[in-house]
């Protein structure tokens, strides 16, 4: 095609860093590297370097900073925290509540759990993706003794609500766990004022760097560790730390964190102005998840009649980068577990796109969006016998 810009709409997937995260980190590569379990001066000050990151950290989330761990990424805090709980309270009981939708470093954490001889509930979710509070407390037996809720879905967007979830879980003294790696910067946390036991957390999706992320455990959670070997992170988590990594996290949680209701406002005003457009273009076009109650910046349309990953390498083509569920599982052509749960069938759930807005986003990019997109689907749907018969038929609605 030839074309000259690129489009970035998935950072869902991943932000890129900020240039104020990567000009903080870069000094840890080169002059203050010390390791910051030896004694000397220049180890001394990667240790104030990791300090200062954790009380970032904690500001953002409401915490103390020695409720504050540093992981490589969310995937690790989620397996902590559920396997670590699980371990630790194995006498007081075995039965762990998650959903059906949440992220696979959840879901497949629990499902080797329950090869180890602990027992999962799923719970459903409604059609725009909500858990109901009422059907986890039904869910609550003696022996449960974790429940992990995702705060805000990474494929449609829906936010859980989560004081309420976490309110029925401290009433019945279960801890509980969200994973919150779509949610920081995008939604305001407090842990205590929302009865959260357990957090986490990736710097990669707020424009930090990868392979770094953190896990909030309230003081007085019994936890098992998952790495084993040195003592750093207060004996909690062994092996030597990123710390440009830790020092990217902690300056890009405390930008993402300074007003984001501004941030919103700019890129829900973005995101909005590219449903309309997209719905009053495009025929047979769904939107998936929560009308109001969803991230600022996700836009989730199912389109009838077409394959979402053809979908994809057109508009790869003409320089827009779109997803069409997970980055994790971008390369399975299983429908999204997350569609099905809320009902969608599994021929619609397959022509589904997911764009995410972020700061890279401007109004001309949107524009762009709305020109290419039509044509694309258009020229899909030409070449779709589906699409063929069902206009023959007298058109559909979905």
């Amino acid at each position: 095609m030839g074309h000259q810009r690129i489009i970035y709409m998935d950072h869902s997937a991943t932000t890129y860093a900020k240039k104020e995260v990567v000009d903080a980190m870069i000094p840890f590569f080169t002059q203050h590297f010390g390791n910051p379990s030896s004694i000397y001066g220049i180890a001394r000050e990667s240790k104030t370097a990791i300090d200062t990151a954790r009380a970032q950290v904690a500001k953002a989330l409401g915490a103390d900073p020695d409720e504050i761990y540093f992981t490589s990424c969310g995937s690790e805090s989620d397996n902590w925290a559920i396997k670590g709980v699980a371990y630790a309270n194995r006498k007081r009981g075995n039965h762990i509540i998650t959903t059906a939708i949440e992220h696979h470093a959840v879901l497949h954490t629990c499902q080797f759990l329950e090869k180890e001889g602990f027992a999962v509930t799923y719970l459903p979710v409604d059609r725009y993706g909500r858990v109901d509070p009422a059907d986890l407390e039904k869910a609550i037996t003696d022996k449960t003794i974790l429940i992990s809720i995702m705060y805000a879905n990474n494929e449609i967007g829906t936010i859980e609500p989560i004081r309420e979830l976490a309110e029925v879980a401290k009433k019945h003294k279960v801890y509980f766990h969200t994973d919150a790696v779509q949610a920081i910067g995008n939604v305001p946390i407090d842990v205590k004022a929302q009865n959260i036991d357990m957090l986490s957390l990736s710097a990669h999706k707020f424009y930090g760097p990868k392979g770094v992320g953190a896990l909030y455990i309230k003081k007085g959670v019994r936890i098992e560790n998952l790495i084993h070997g040195g003592g750093q992170e207060r004996k909690k988590r062994a092996g030597t730390e990123n710390i440009a990594g830790i020092v990217g996290c902690g300056k890009a949680i405390e930008l993402a964190t300074a007003d984001i209701e501004g941030h919103n406002v700019r890129i829900r005003a973005m995101r909005d102005r590219l449903l309309k457009g997209v719905l009053e273009k495009i025929t047979n076009a769904r939107l998936n998840g929560h009308p109001t109650e969803r991230l600022a910046g996700n836009f989730n349309v199912s389109f009838e009649f077409i394959e979402g990953e053809s979908m994809l390498l057109w508009l790869d083509d003409e320089g827009i980068c779109a997803s069409t569920g997970s980055a994790c599982t971008s390369g399975s052509l299983e429908p999204s577990h997350v569609l099905l749960a809320t009902g969608l069938p599994v021929e619609i759930s397959h022509g589904s796109l997911r764009l995410t807005l972020g700061d890279a986003n401007t109004e001309e990019d949107v524009d762009f969006v709305l020109e290419v997109l039509p044509k694309v689907v258009s020229r899909l749907r030409d070449m779709s016998p589906l699409y063929q018969k069902a206009t023959k038929d007298g058109g559909c609605n979905v």
